[in-house]
Order: C-alpha cells, then sequence, then structure tokens
C-alpha cells in the first residue's frame, strides 16, 4: 500500500507519535484526518498539515463518537489508533479512577475504534492498534498500563484473524518514544526515541506484511527473552528492577 491518495485516519492524532504519524503521512500525499478529545490542539496539527486535511472530535471511550467523526469522514483506507493514558507506578499503589480510566481507554477504547472501524474502511483497509513493549512482561512500576497493553495485543491477535481479508489488522509494539506520556517517567530510558523517528519505523513497518511492527530491536528482543524464560527464571531477573 502507499499513501498517496489514501484517506487516514489518526486517533490520537493530536499529540505524540500521532502527531508524526500525521505529518509524515500527509508527506507522501496522503489525506489524513486527525481526532481527540480538544479541538485546539486538533486545529493546531490540522494548520501544520495544510489544505485537505480535516480534525474530528472524539473520544474513544464514546462510541458514538467514533460513529459520528467516521461518518462525516470515511470510509478510510487505514485507521490508526494510538490514543493512551498512562500513569506509571506500583500496581497497588495506583489511584482508582485513574486505573479505571487507563483500562477504559486503553483497552475498552480499542475495541470500541476496531468495532468502528470494521464499518468504516474500505475492503483491504488497514487497521493499526497500538501495543507497548510494556506489554511483553509484567515489570514493577508497569501499573494497569502495562495489563492493558497486553490485553491489546490479545485483542489485534484474535482480530487479524477474524476480519481478514476484508480487514488487515496490524499490532505497533513501541518502545520508549519521548512523549508527554513518558515525561512522567523518573527513571532511564533505554533506547529512547524522537516520535519522528518512530513514526518512519511504523510507516515502513505498515507498508510491509508483518503483523507486528515492534522497535526497537535492542529493547524489544531482550523483553522477548524475558517473556520466554521459565517463572522460575524471568521472575527474579524482573525483581532486580524493582525501586
Amino acid at each position: 500500500m502507499v499513501a498517496t491518495g489514501e484517506k487516514i485516519w489518526i486517533i490520537g492524532g493530536s499529540s505524540g507519535i500521532g502527531t508524526a504519524l500525521a505529518k509524515a503521512y500527509a508527506q507522501k500525499g496522503a489525506r489524513i484526518v486527525v481526532s481527540g478529545r480538544k479541538q485546539d490542539a486538533l486545529d493546531a496539527v490540522v494548520a501544520e498539515l495544510g489544505d485537505g486535511h480535516a480534525a474530528a472530535v472524539a473520544d474513544v471511550v464514546d462510541p458514538a463518537s467514533l460513529e459520528s467523526a467516521a461518518a462525516a469522514h470515511g470510509p478510510f483506507d487505514r485507521v490508526i489508533v494510538t490514543a493512551a493514558i498512562y500513569d506509571p507506578g506500583p500496581v497497588l499503589k495506583a489511584d482508582q479512577q485513574k486505573a479505571e480510566a487507563i483500562f477504559a481507554a486503553n483497552l475498552t477504547g480499542t475495541f470500541n475504534v476496531a468495532r468502528c472501524a470494521a464499518k468504516h474502511l474500505r475492503k483491504g483497509g488497514q487497521l493499526a492498534l497500538f501495543g507497548s513493549a510494556a506489554a511483553l512482561f509484567g515489570l514493577p512500576q508497569g501499573q494497569v498500563y502495562s495489563a492493558s497493553k497486553a490485553g491489546i495485543v490479545n485483542f489485534a491477535q484474535s482480530l487479524r484473524v477474524e476480519l481478514a481479508p476484508e480487514v488487515d489488522v496490524r499490532l505497533v509494539t513501541p518502545g520508549f518514544v519521548r512523549t508527554r506520556l513518558t515525561d512522567q517517567n523518573d527513571f532511564d530510558m533505554p533506547a529512547i526515541l524522537e516520535p519522528e523517528d518512530a513514526a518512519a519505523r511504523i510507516l515502513r513497518g505498515l507498508d510491509g506484511k508483518s503483523f507486528e511492527v515492534a522497535f526497537p530491536r535492542r529493547l524489544i528482543w531482550p523483553l522477548r527473552l524475558l517473556g520466554m524464560l521459565p517463572y522460575a527464571l524471568s521472575l527474579p531477573i524482573a525483581s532486580k528492577l524493582k525501586r
């Protein structure tokens, strides 16, 4: 697939990786629709993209708002959902309301987007869901964010089989990317990338044939290896990261 002439809906496009993807796809000739909860932030992105692009306020926890945006701007060649909430810290110290909001936005929100996108993608169109390197193994300080992203991985695997060939479901598994979410971290983030670098890797991956776009390798593969070890080995290793 090539971006020229494509219509791409980026949900969570008002900041971070979403904005970087919007700019990268626009430069390749795609028509972009960016969605998020704040009209002013979306308008600022569209102003940078230039003519031919649009903003549509939508909240992933509100299926009606997603349907409204899709009906107004679809059908689409790709739907990409980067919207997420993050709140690092020990699981049992998590604020109850924040934890519920994370599950609602990250996991239920992805479910809502998938249901909407399946109706508004052109045949053979692409649905890209965002997991995380944090989903590969339950590390300390991952809080419920990691659990929500692990759920998305399982969800994407199911959808890949259920919706093919009408919808080309992909999973994006990024490591640390410098955004307002990771700005909350108070620990060293190995192999951290800028949003523009992450976006370039995602574009290449989504134009390829692999189900998963995972990067950077020097972070992803050690976590995959940790997940492959028996718990008698992996859990003591993970405990060394406890602060």
